[in-house]
């Protein structure tokens, strides 16, 4: 099985682990295309203004907008990207509390859609950031460039593995999924939620990381905690399960 993530704007300054490298990130043929996006967002924030620095880091202190513009994020030391994110999601998939068997599935089978890096390993090194979701670089997208040139090598990657699709809806524009898959939106009093889904999403990765599921029929064996099936929805190369938040 093979898990699709978000990353989440909250991080941690922790380190663990030696600067950026080749090594550093699964695909490392593509090392190069990742330094392009960096160094295209090197020159910009160099050259950027207060107002457009605000802007672009979603942050209203314009002082801690310009220590952020100020990171060298090709010497900073790194850590594991499981660990860099602190999100509401990763607050509640609690990765430090998972014994090693866990720890090393989520590792080897989580791919996480960075909004500077692109697509990562959750066992992948990287160094403290900030990227706002949707941000660009003086009209460059890149979720569209690691789409154009990531593709082949996730597909690759995947192979005949059953993927479950946890990402918000933002990061499909960095990869789009050509195979049987599962995806599922969460719903309370009626209604589809975002904050609560983020946290369910931590959860029911959490519990993946237990179970280890290879099928659709293992994975609904499991019983996810506060949360019941309501509807299963086929849509071509989509299954999508529609949980009801019971708590």
């Amino acid at each position: 099985m093979k898990i699709l993530f978000s990353p989440s704007e909250a991080k941690s300054d922790f380190t663990d682990s030696a600067m950026l490298t080749k090594e550093s990130l699964c695909f490392s043929t593509f090392f190069e295309k990742r330094l392009y996006v960096i160094e295209k967002l090197n020159f910009f924030l160099q050259n950027c203004n207060s107002i457009n620095l605000v802007k672009f880091f979603g942050i209203k202190n314009e002082k801690e907008c310009e220590k952020l513009s100020k990171l060298n994020i090709l010497t900073s030391s790194t850590c594991k990207a499981i660990q860099r994110y602190t999100g509401v999601a990763y607050k509640h998939l609690d990765f430090k509390t998972l014994d090693n068997h866990q720890q090393t599935w989520i590792l080897e089978n989580t791919i996480i859609f960075s909004n500077l890096f692109g697509p990562l390993l959750a066992g992948d090194n990287i160094p403290y950031y900030r990227f706002k979701q949707g941000s660009t670089i003086n009209g460059f997208k890149p979720e569209l460039f690691y789409k154009e040139n990531f593709t082949k090598e996730i597909d690759h990657y995947i192979g005949s593995n059953l993927v479950i699709d946890l990402r918000a809806s933002f990061y499909e524009k960095f990869y789009t999924l050509t195979c049987r898959h599962i995806t599922m939106k969460f719903i309370k009093n009626g209604k589809v939620v975002s904050h609560w889904a983020k946290a369910y999403r931590g959860k029911i990765l959490r519990e993946l990381s237990k179970y280890q599921p290879n099928t659709i029929e293992e994975f609904e064996n499991i019983n996810f905690s506060g949360l019941s099936i309501e509807e299963i929805i086929e849509k071509k190369l989509k299954r999508e399960y529609i949980f009801k938040i019971n708590v």
